[in-house]
């Protein structure tokens, strides 16, 4: 993808109403200038992480990816909807937190990332891609606000590392936990070799605290787009008081000097962020290692293997 504008639109939203929702969207989409084709293949990529999240705080929420799908299927697009969770498949998240449910109706096809590519990124790294998210015309990263014990905050930048595949991401985990720098390098890595898109981001409940599983939930009534995902994520991080020299995401992105590292830089078509009013959003104080010890990556593979098991017809 083409990390150039620097152009974030944000609206304030309060309720998980999809029509409300699919209006909001229709405004972002326009005031960024994204625009989609009849007949084009869309990929939606929610963040699936987990079933196990009290509230599913830990998921993008089930009305907000309902209303995307639907605003999609207006514009004449083929819209395919998968992730890759961290425990179970993407079809089992989507049914137990009720997104399943909510695009009951809708002529989308809901897929787990089973087939994938191998890519050589820009750090040396071989890394299996899904290939949905490949061969897609375009990409929509769905990411909802959250704290991360490990990473400070999870956005849109780090919502693309759901479209690595399977067993792969735990071995990152455990490879490169304890330099979250080479960590936060390799995720940047994805954008040069992922298709372009937009980033459609659900902070009407985020969550705070901790996570990026079991924090709590935090009402920050907003909705925001942005066609280049590091640009949303300086803006949000902004918006949210927060330190983004502690984000080793950002701190990548910044090094590499990408368009929209620079909150004085950004362009808000719609609200800025002083038109904003987002008050005590917490995000860990103290950040902890990103490493996986061995026994949790052998939980965590026997754990897919099952629910995939159980998915087989």
């Amino acid at each position: 993808m083409l990390i150039k504008s620097t152009s974030v639109a944000l609206l304030d939203c309060s309720q998980y109403r999809s029509q409300e929702i699919g209006g909001k969207i229709d405004q972002l989409c326009h005031a960024v200038g994204f625009k989609v084709g009849a007949g084009h293949r869309v990929l939606l990529k929610p963040n699936l992480l987990s079933a196990r999240s009290p509230g599913h705080l830990a998921c993008t929420h089930p009305a907000f990816v309902a209303a995307v799908a639907e605003w999609f299927l207006d514009q004449g697009a083929r819209v395919i909807i998968g992730d890759s969770p961290a425990f179970g498949t993407a079809k089992g998240v989507m049914r137990a937190t009720g997104i399943a449910e909510a695009l009951a109706g809708l002529d989308v096809e809901c897929i787990n990332f089973d087939q994938s590519t191998k890519v050589k990124l820009a750090g040396g790294v071989t890394v299996n891609i899904a290939r949905a998210a490949l061969e897609c015309d375009l990409l929509v990263n769905l990411p909802r606000v959250k704290a991360h014990s490990q990473l400070l905050i999870t956005l849109a930048v780090k919502n693309y590392f759901g479209t690595v595949v399977g067993f792969q991401k735990p071995w990152w985990h455990l490879c490169y936990g304890n330099h979250a720098e080479q960590f936060a390098s390799h995720l940047v890595d994805l954008l040069q070799v992922l298709p372009a898109g937009m980033t459609l981001l659900d902070g009407i409940v985020a969550m705070h605290e901790t996570g990026p599983i079991s924090g709590r939930p935090f009402s920050m009534g907003l909705v925001a787009g942005a066609i280049n995902p590091v640009a949303l994520d300086t803006a949000i991080l902004q918006l949210l008081g927060l330190d983004r020299t502690q984000s080793a995401i950002w701190q990548e992105c910044a090094k590499r000097r990408l368009a929209g590292i620079d909150p004085d830089m950004l362009d808000y078509p719609l609200l800025r962020p002083s038109e904003l009013i987002v008050e005590d959003f917490k995000a860990p104080a103290i950040l902890k290692p990103v490493s996986f010890n061995p026994l949790r990556m052998a939980v965590s593979a026997f754990r897919r293997f099952a629910a995939r098991v159980k998915e087989s017809p």
